[in-house]
């Protein structure tokens, strides 16, 4: 424990010693002159010896108060630079990692950021957007939000909703009827070796559920992945088989529409983090948005 004297008696008498003056001293520091003086009174107390000679209406460093002044201005120099650089250094927040696929990254978590930030202020988010599954035991993200069975080995799972499909098509295609899909393109989605299952949502099980037959489901074009379905869908390109939620602002502006249905059931969403993981602050932080934003995600209204 280092021995020092107050420290409001140390800034008292380098300001008197810098300044020559109690007066300009208690103005610097906004006290009176007579609060300098009894401040300087102790600090000669404590260290035993005279800082000043005084005389009617000046003050004078002695010997030892110049020894001491000279190194408390080095000393309160040093600390007034630390303090300095410390306000030029932008503070440091904790960033946690969120991974999802390219389409629901730009589609529902990139407009849902101002939200977080909200909620979490010492934090920053950062958005790993990839359709190949993050590897977060290896630390590519904190956490992911994937759609699939629910079961992820090595990982916790907790539910948000389930993913619900519908045919959409830009409304310059006029299509309103199911009938009107013969004369028509459809758009397939790619899922990949990764996604399988008769949940799957495809044209052959909404016809199936529709008990459509004027149509070939297995027609049309197939796309890479689902960002890339709906940019053809919006561009009239044909009839796509849409996540719902994914495609909400197109319905609300009207870029989109939902001629019928009936609406499938897809995949689960979930939250998955790594197994032991719950007590992490990246961890439990993107849990905490992730449920609040989505765990109550409504169910979209199908169409006649």
């Amino acid at each position: 424990m280092r021995a020092l004297p107050s420290l409001v008696s140390l800034r008292a008498f380098e300001a008197a010693a810098r300044r020559e003056s109690f007066k300009l001293a208690a103005a610097e520091l906004g006290v009176t002159p007579t609060a300098i003086s009894h401040q300087i009174k102790s600090l000669e107390t404590e260290v035993g010896m005279r800082l000043f000679t005084r005389k009617a209406r000046e003050i004078a460093l002695t010997p030892d108060g110049l020894a001491l002044y000279l190194d408390l201005r080095v000393a309160f120099d040093s600390m007034a630079e630390s303090i300095a650089r410390l306000r030029r250094t932008p503070s440091r927040k904790q960033a946690a990692t969120l991974s999802a696929t390219v389409a629901f990254t730009s589609r529902a978590l990139a407009p849902r950021a101002e939200t977080f930030r909200g909620r979490n202020p010492g934090w920053d988010l950062r958005l790993h957007a990839s359709d190949r599954p993050a590897d977060l035991r290896a630390g590519e993200a904190d956490a992911a939000i994937r759609c699939g069975a629910g079961q992820y080995s090595g990982q916790v799972a907790t539910p948000l909703f389930t993913d619900r499909y519908a045919p959409v098509c830009s409304p310059r295609l006029d299509i309103r009827r199911p009938k009107h899909l013969a004369g028509t393109v459809l758009i397939h989605r790619e899922w990949g070796p990764h996604a399988n299952g008769p949940r799957l949502p495809s044209w052959r099980r909404w016809a199936e559920e529709r008990g459509a037959k004027s149509f070939d489901p297995e027609t049309g074009v197939v796309a890479a992945d689902e960002e890339s379905a709906i940019r053809a869908a919006v561009a009239g390109q044909g009839v796509a088989l849409a996540s719902l939620p994914l495609v909400a602002a197109e319905l609300a502006s009207g870029a989109l529409v939902q001629p019928f249905g009936p609406v499938l059931d897809g995949l689960q969403y979930d939250f998955v983090h790594p197994l032991g993981a719950d007590d992490r602050p990246a961890v439990a932080t993107l849990k905490d948005w992730v449920i609040a934003e989505f765990a109550t995600q409504p169910s979209s209204v199908s169409a006649g």
